[in-house]
């Protein structure tokens, strides 16, 4: 706890590092995966495949996935974000692909029966109502990549990483323990902001 008291810009700076490592990875994963569980939505045999493949990838120790992305890209940040995005594909596809077929079927077909396409019924009619489901992807997604990031101080991507595994090497508690505490706020405050737009969504629904 000393350290948060006696380095706050320093802490603060490193949480911005974070914010924007997990935010630009969110959304690269997030825009993937929409389309990805829209097409799997609708088509039942390719779903279990992409889902089990997914979910593969998922299951990888992260230790030994980053690993494999620092031989292929090198140290900095684009392996840590490399693996947030692949991480968040099977909680965000999953969600889309379940939000869509929980839609009313009856609403689809009025869809149809006015004339939309199906991309204009994707877009109008599938995600607006699936929206409280695919938030809740996203709710889960966020939290889980806010925890991996700390990685990134790993491979010298900055973030609050960086302060845990540089109290490692140091052995410093301070630093490990402001740095975890850093990143716990974070992730609880992330879930409680989406769980409130899912909330919202819902009221809408």
């Amino acid at each position: 706890m000393n350290y948060l008291f006696a380095h706050p810009q320093r802490v603060a700076y490193l949480t911005g590092e974070h914010i924007t490592l997990v935010a630009a990875a969110l959304v690269c994963a997030f825009v993937i995966a929409l389309p990805l569980g829209l097409f799997v939505a609708r088509r039942r045999h390719t779903r279990t495949w992409v889902l089990g493949a997914l979910g593969a990838i998922y299951t990888i120790p992260s230790f030994a996935l980053l690993a494999l992305l620092v031989q292929a890209t090198g140290l900095g940040t684009l392996p840590i974000f490399i693996a947030l995005v692949a991480y968040g594909q099977f909680a965000l596809v999953r969600n889309v692909a379940a939000g869509v077929l929980d839609v009313d079927p009856a609403q689809r077909d009025a869809a149809t029966g006015i004339g939309m396409s199906p991309l204009q019924r994707a877009i109008r009619v599938d995600v607006p109502l699936a929206l409280p489901v695919i938030l809740g992807g996203v709710r889960v997604c966020a939290v889980t990549m806010i925890a991996l990031a700390t990685l990134g101080g790993y491979v010298g991507a900055g973030g609050l990483g960086s302060l845990i595994f540089l109290g490692l090497t140091l052995h410093h508690n301070d630093e490990i323990i402001a740095g975890s505490l850093a990143a716990c706020f974070l992730a609880v405050a992330c879930d409680l902001a989406l769980r409130l737009c899912e909330r919202a969504a819902r009221s809408f629904d």
